[in-house]
């Protein structure tokens, strides 16, 4: 028998996924595993990455595991997401993009697993966006974290494919 290769442009869903860990690697490896990693071990350009993120976004969940809000005690819970997502989603995606590319069907066990450990941990998160106050008078007395608007349709808009895309 014949092997023949489908490419991966040929399977709409696979190069989603696809896509999707390819732009997911390096997101997780410079912007959110810097709040796991040793302050000496972070060259000075790459903690700007963050910083940069969290001036435009204000992200409760990275300005709260960065310390950028203060003390991070509160955050250990999303810590514990970051751990998962370097322990577990790295060698996913690596492990994913290798199998997807090469239409290995026994990759979507592990995709399977995977969408259930991301939904799960996301819907949090998204529950942290969500609640996360408006900027007001009222939340600028108090000083307490708030976002804008646009801010909070942003986050929305950077956090709601990391539910959607992994539900598919």
């Amino acid at each position: 028998m014949v092997d023949v290769r489908v490419g991966l442009t040929s399977r709409p869903l696979d190069l989603i996924y696809f896509l999707f860990f390819m732009m997911h690697l390096p997101a997780t490896l410079l912007v959110d595993l810097q709040a796991l990693y040793p302050a000496w071990m972070v060259p000075n350009i790459m903690k700007i990455i963050p910083v940069f993120y969290f001036t435009l976004s204000k992200d409760p969940l990275i300005g709260g595991a960065m310390g950028f809000l203060g003390k991070t005690d509160a955050y250990v819970w999303f810590k514990t997401f970051l751990t998962l997502e370097a322990f577990f989603q790295i060698p996913v995606f690596i492990l994913g993009m290798r199998g997807l590319w090469r239409n290995s069907r026994s990759i979507y066990v592990l995709l399977l697993i995977y969408a259930a450990s991301t939904t799960t941990t996301t819907l949090p998160c998204l529950t942290v966006v969500w609640t996360t106050p408006l900027t007001s008078a009222e939340t600028r007395a108090a000083m307490v974290h708030s976002v804008a608007y646009p801010q909070k349709l942003m986050l929305l808009g950077c956090y709601i494919p990391f539910f959607l895309i992994p539900s598919l």
